[in-house]
């Protein structure tokens, strides 16, 4: 955990909010008690044991912030499946037909949702004969190349105390982005992103597919707090990961509540559909981190199957939380007095003065005061940097979360200034300056050969002798040719059923 230099004065924004708060509110152990629910946030990176085996219906993070270009919407960005390994071919990674994506929004703080905006995704394949993913380069995402492609419905269901009131379809069969298989089956995948950016109506833009995993941090925290002696910090995990992401940019209005009161809640939901045919929600998310490293394991999946307005059951989890304990016990560093009133009032109800809406029962949710404008030059710490714009403010794609978090939980609000972190401030891949905002995945063809750091006639070389088969040496010019042409081709299935044919013909010389 290292230390990240701030202004004294934007030091003190957040602590002066709460600490105001806290006086103003009567958020004493008195009134702690007597709280309705008040729960956990969720950053889901593997993070409870039944959505770990089950990675398509993950949620891993949400992020809502006032669009820096368009500051009179709001943009929702909301990610599942972790640690997409780029080159993970050839099935790559689709969004499941079975489940239904949920975003949802509270805009007048009772914990329960007015507005659901719902994902659901169908798979077409064009040819079935083929193990391939794509039979040619892509240029575009009607491209008859693109042999598996996938489409996507909207709907917008409003309700009042969880009651459907309407249901409205605002979007139907959708492209979604392709995962990004490489340079050579993909050349230009920035053109197919930008085709897959889609406006449905009434000033709402929406999108679908793969992005670089926005989540910046060390994740080696696991290992005893970065291995016991803080050797294990500054590598940010998630860097080459990619992740599904659905983003949606709406006009500001259309989600706050009539009245003008500008906060809203969001969090997002999978829900999936058992044997009998019925959908069950099996993950949730709101803010980072909480269902992580602060529910226990006896709450992670009943917390991922449960909804804001039972929150009060993981109050506990929150009031006396287990992590300040760990780094006592191994650093030394003096936990902070419980209950842990501070963390309620930031996480649970949003802070008084900033994001807390009027009436707000205490529940584990994403909040976003939409009338504050974007900064012009954001600071990764948000509010804790006198940035009011940033977390948990709603949250940017380049705030730093498990720094802010972490010195929160170990009592920047409370007087123990402290300055740790993971010494990873800022993602490996710079985010974009227009809807969807995230960045580009990472192409399936990273890598040496993918860099350029050969010349074209030594990765044809290298090529030809990777497939040439065991126990052979050179091969006929008719060969060397066909695994040339493939390479320089970019052909894949040419390459291995060209090696396949090599391998064929030796077996039936040998044979006769």
């Amino acid at each position: 955990m290292t230390p990240n230099s701030r202004s004294g004065a934007g030091r003190k924004g957040l602590a002066t909010l709460v600490c105001g708060a806290l006086a103003a509110g009567g958020l004493a152990a008195a009134g702690v008690t007597a709280l309705e629910p008040g729960a956990a946030s969720a950053s889901s990176h593997r993070e409870a044991p039944l959505i770990s085996g089950t990675p398509q219906y993950d949620n891993t993070d949400v992020y809502a912030f006032v669009s820096p270009d368009k500051p009179d919407t709001t943009t929702i960005v909301a990610n599942w499946t972790p640690f997409e390994e780029p080159a993970g071919g050839p099935n790559f990674y689709p969004f499941a037909e079975d489940a239904q994506y949920d975003l949802h929004i509270d805009n007048n703080g009772d914990a329960q949702g007015e507005l659901l905006y719902r994902f659901t995704f169908d798979t077409h394949i064009k040819n079935k004969k083929t193990f391939l993913y794509n039979t040619g380069p892509v240029e575009s995402l009607d491209d008859p190349d693109l042999n598996v492609t996938q489409t996507y419905d909207i709907e917008l269901l409003k309700l009042k105390d969880q009651a459907l009131v309407s249901r409205t379809k605002i979007a139907d069969d959708v492209p979604v982005a392709p995962s990004n298989v490489g340079k050579a089956s993909m050349p230009d995948y920035a053109a197919l992103r930008e085709q897959a950016v889609h406006h449905v109506g009434s000033g709402v833009t929406a999108f679908a597919g793969q992005a670089d995993d926005p989540f910046f941090l060390d994740l080696r925290v696991f290992d005893l707090l970065y291995g016991g002696n803080l050797t294990e910090v500054g590598n940010d995990t998630l860097k080459g990961y990619n992740v599904n992401s659905i983003a949606l940019q709406v006009p500001t209005h259309m989600i706050t509540e009539s009245a003008g009161q500008p906060i809203v809640g969001i969090w997002s939901t999978t829900q999936r559909k058992n044997a009998q045919g019925h959908f069950t929600q099996v993950s949730r998310l709101g803010n980072p981190l909480v269902n992580e490293v602060v529910n226990p394991l006896k709450d992670k999946d009943k917390f991922n199957a449960d909804s804001p307005w039972n929150d009060g059951q993981f109050l506990k989890n929150v009031t006396h939380p287990e992590l300040p304990k760990l780094i006592e016990a191994i650093y030394k560093i003096e936990a902070p007095a419980e209950p842990r009133n501070d963390l309620v009032d930031v996480f649970l109800k949003g802070v008084e003065g900033l994001n807390q809406p009027p009436h707000v029962r205490p529940s584990e949710q994403l909040r976003l005061n939409t009338s504050i404008a974007p900064s012009a030059e954001p600071k990764r710490l948000g509010v804790l940097d006198g940035d009011n714009a940033g977390f948990p403010n709603g949250r940017r794609l380049s705030d730093d979360v498990l720094d802010a978090a972490l010195q929160v939980v170990e009592g920047e609000l409370l007087g123990a200034k402290n300055d740790l972190g993971d010494a990873v401030d800022e993602n490996d891949k710079e985010f974009e300056k227009a809807f969807p905002y995230v960045a580009l995945p990472t192409e399936g063809s990273r890598g040496p050969l993918a860099k350029g750091t050969t010349g074209g006639n030594d990765v044809r070389s290298e090529l030809a002798d990777a497939l040439r088969p065991a126990g052979t040496a050179g091969g006929s010019s008719q060969d060397m040719t066909l695994v040339a042409a493939s390479a320089g081709a970019g052909a894949v299935g040419v390459l291995l059923i060209g090696t396949g044919l090599l391998w064929w013909r030796r077996m039936r010389r040998r044979a006769y």
